[in-house]
């Protein structure tokens, strides 16, 4: 199909015409295609026939064939309207073609509410040079359908209200024109769908309330300049559907309310220009949706209140554009912005999902994850290798942020403390200070599990010496004081510190040579004694009264140690919290 020009003459011969199948036309149409300067570039000859001639043969129930024929002011309306038949009557039409043949019209080629028998329809090649084609409340029979390498000069179709049999409707490699592509309430069959690799041009492509059954929809490298392209209320049955590498142009591309079935849909590669994206409130049964490598530019990016409990849809290294992006109150097994830009505002308040996984993002701007007025149910998140430049909205209660991310079976324990640290960054730079101290603690003890781990790993004494710096460590950070984030804890530990060498001095006393001796007249009980003298050493007082004799004075030493460094830990723990 040549398409590379601007105009056209037809220029009607009264030569016998000889198709290559041996058909004969008793006049042939020389077209002449002209560039965008007028010059001629080049012609092509077709039969040409009569439309009245078509008429008396879908009147006489036979095969029509007009194949390389030229067709002017074809319309079945004119033909019901001569016939005495209802507007929108069906008129049954048998065996059809027309391959590589050229129809024109001044306001409509019209094959509206046709009926054609079973077998395929072809309009392979056929240029539509002049007028809207319209194949409106037409019913196609089992066959397939073709409309492959088919140019639509005028750019207005209408399929509305059609509907096809078992077969292929093949619409690829397609040329159409700037104006109204109108595929609203058809009813397809089983076989494959396909638009792949038409130019659309610019205008409306319109899906609204299609239904397509199971087989294959294919929209792939398809190339749209801009408009609107709504598929809204639609339906795909066990279908599996391709977009990828579709050009959507600058146009508002409407998804919403869209039943995509059970089958597995792929917008891999599609490049979406500056319009609003919109797929709120659509739905799917089970499969995946993969965006991967999709570009969007400038508008709102809308995926709200979509139900797709069993659903893995996927935006690894989508690049988002400019624009708000929302998946509010959407359900989703799983949901992964892996190693993408998060440039705006991203609403990522899912209403359930059992995966959200957004690691290896930049963050530039917000991210949204803190409920407000429903529960935000997210199983498992993922922020591992995530660049946090913005801030993060989000709480460590509602959100169940320990859960969310210990849960995760992917990543290690050094990815889990690293995404803990994110989070108490992020706390810090949001206000929020008592979930940043959770966070802390649980980056600690994950840090802590992580050179555990390597140390195991070395095997031999390593592996033993190991838990000794180890078991120091929690004992003395975790277990005390939560890495001196709670200065209750401390003083709990401060109390248990001191009635514990308050014990061993009574130990000491009655069971060693080790005793604690009173350098006064004043003489106090075994008990007594212990827990004074424990008391004046750890808090250091040391009034004189009482002295420690024997294995008491290695005792008091270290309480003297614990004393120091526990009330240092306090004063560490309450002004943190104080200051801030």
């Amino acid at each position: 199909m040549k398409t590379g020009y601007r105009d056209y003459h037809v220029d009607i011969k009264n030569v016998k015409f000889i198709a290559d199948d041996g058909r004969t036309c008793p006049r042939t149409a020389i077209v002449t295609f002209h560039d965008s300067k007028g010059k001629a570039i080049y012609n092509e000859l077709f039969g040409a026939i009569e439309a009245s001639s078509i008429y008396d043969l879908i009147k006489e129930g036979k095969d029509i064939n007009l194949d390389n024929f030229y067709i002017s002011d074809f319309s079945l309306s004119f033909f019901r309207g001569h016939n005495n038949i209802d507007k929108k009557g069906i008129v049954p039409i048998k065996s059809f073609s027309a391959k590589n043949a050229f129809f024109e019209s001044p306001i409509c080629n019209d094959f509206s509410h046709a009926s054609f028998a079973d077998g395929d329809v072809s309009f392979e090649g056929t240029h539509f040079g002049k007028g809207k084609v319209s194949f409106t409340g037409s019913v196609f029979g089992k066959g397939n359908v073709i409309f492959s390498n088919t140019y639509f000069r005028d750019g207005n179709i209408e399929f509305a209200g059609s509907s096809f049999g078992e077969g292929d409707f093949m619409l690829k490699n397609a040329l159409v024109n700037d104006g109204i592509k109108d595929f609203q309430d058809i009813q397809f069959g089983n076989g494959e769908v396909s638009f792949a690799n038409t130019e659309f041009s610019s205008g409306e492509l319109l899906f609204i309330n299609t239904r397509f059954n199971s087989g294959r929809f294919n929209f792939k490298v398809t190339r749209i300049t801009g408009g609107k392209v709504d598929f809204h209320y639609s339906v795909f049955g066990d279908c599996e559907i391709t977009f990828e590498r579709t050009e959507f142009g600058n146009s508002r591309v409407d998804f919403r309310t869209v039943d995509f079935g059970s089958g597995r849909i792929n917008f891999n590669r599609s490049v979406f220009g500056n319009g609003e994206v919109d797929f709120e409130g659509a739905s799917s049964k089970a499969g995946k949706i993969q965006f991967k490598k999709s570009e969007m530019g400038v508008g709102p990016k809308n995926f709200n209140l979509m139900e797709m409990d069993d659903t893995e849809i996927s935006f690894e290294r989508t690049s988002f554009g400019e624009g708000d992006v929302s998946f509010y109150e959407s359900k989703f097994q799983t949901l992964s912005l892996k190693s993408c830009h998060l440039n705006s505002y991203f609403d990522l308040r899912l209403a359930q999902a059992q995966v959200l996984d957004i690691s290896d993002t930049i963050v530039r701007d917000i991210v949204d994850l803190e409920p407000y007025d429903f529960p935000v149910d997210i199983q498992i998140l993922d922020l591992s290798g995530m660049r946090l430049v913005g801030k993060m909205y989000i709480d460590w209660v509602q959100n169940k942020c320990k859960k969310v991310i210990t849960s995760q079976g992917g990543t290690t324990l050094r990815q889990k403390a690293e995404q803990f640290r994110i989070l108490k960054e992020n706390f810090n730079d949001t206000g929020k200070y008592s979930d940043e101290d959770e966070a802390y603690v649980m980056f600690k003890r994950y840090e802590a599990k992580s050179w555990l781990t390597k140390q195991k790993e070395k095997g031999g004494l390593t592996k033993v010496l190991s838990y000794i710096p180890h078991g120091f460590k929690w004992l003395v950070f975790d277990a005390m004081g939560l890495y001196a984030t709670n200065p209750a804890r401390v003083l709990i530990s401060m109390a248990a510190g001191y009635l514990l060498f308050s014990v061993i001095y009574v130990l000491v006393i009655l069971f060693t040579n080790g005793d604690v001796v009173s350098s006064t007249s004043d003489q106090l009980g075994v008990f007594a004694r212990s827990f004074y003298h424990s008391a004046i050493t750890f808090f250091t007082i040391g009034y004189g009264d009482h002295y420690p004799h024997g294995i008491a004075r290695v005792v008091s030493a270290i309480e003297g140690f614990m004393g120091v460094f526990l009330m240092s830990y306090f004063t560490v723990a309450f002004v943190r919290k104080v200051l801030r």
